[in-house]
């Protein structure tokens, strides 16, 4: 596996943002009634976070330190201000569903994190890489907590039927209360398997993998090319 792919497998399995880090719970919470609604911000943060991270890689060495933070968000803010126009004009019903949470991808932690502990210490090509990982993970596990709450509340995937007639759907997966149930079983779930988790510690590479605290990581740790 070479480093690119590495990057990719990392965000999706080993450092998901959701499942691993725990980052971005806001919208996976708020957004997650359907499986379209999961894939379309999945889909939208991805972009921003490819984007992002490709820009500050390449500023990084124009970038003051005192400006730094400042610099992210102005980028941020413009690549989500690009892409909630475009979703507003190409995909209105779904632009429509989200409402708040597209332009509030601009403070989504996951964004400002991986432009501190990895774009800004790392070349273009490889921080493009690394946002596509951290894009493709939160796609994935906003997608399948959708999938989980619409097919319980709704009795379908995606807006297809999946369920027989004779069922009858469980409604609160579909409210609130629905999203932090679906999270807490995800959660002990992957405490059972010992699989990767924030909340077991199991899986983490303590020096390679990003803990969520980008302050410390970048007064920690010094710039690399």
């Amino acid at each position: 596996m070479n480093k690119y792919t590495e990057r990719i497998y990392n965000g999706i399995w080993k450092e998901n943002p959701l499942f691993v880090l725990v980052l971005g719970t806001c919208p996976t919470l708020a957004v997650t009634t359907s499986a379209m609604n999961g894939a379309g911000m999945g889909l939208s943060t991805t972009a921003v976070l490819i984007f992002s991270n490709l820009i500050i890689a390449l500023m990084r060495h124009i970038i003051p330190d005192k400006l730094r933070l400042p610099a992210e968000i102005v980028i941020v803010a413009s690549l989500v201000t690009i892409v909630d126009m475009l979703m507003a004009g190409f995909t209105p019903a779904l632009y429509e569903s989200l409402g708040i949470y597209i332009p509030l991808i601009v403070v989504n932690c996951i964004i400002l994190g991986r432009a501190e502990s990895f774009a800004m210490k790392n070349g273009p090509i490889i921080s493009l890489f690394d946002g596509l990982g951290m894009g493709l993970g939160f796609t994935v596990a906003l997608v399948l907590i959708g999938a989980v709450r619409e097919l319980i509340g709704a009795g379908q995937i995606f807006g297809f039927q999946i369920m027989p007639s004779f069922y009858t759907p469980c409604s609160i997966f579909i409210m609130a209360p629905g999203a932090f149930l679906v999270f807490a079983c995800i959660t002990a779930l992957q405490n059972k398997l010992k699989m990767p988790c924030a909340t077991n510690g199991e899986g983490l590479a303590k020096e390679d993998s990003c803990t969520g605290n980008c302050m410390t990581c970048s007064m920690a740790h010094g710039k690399k090319d």
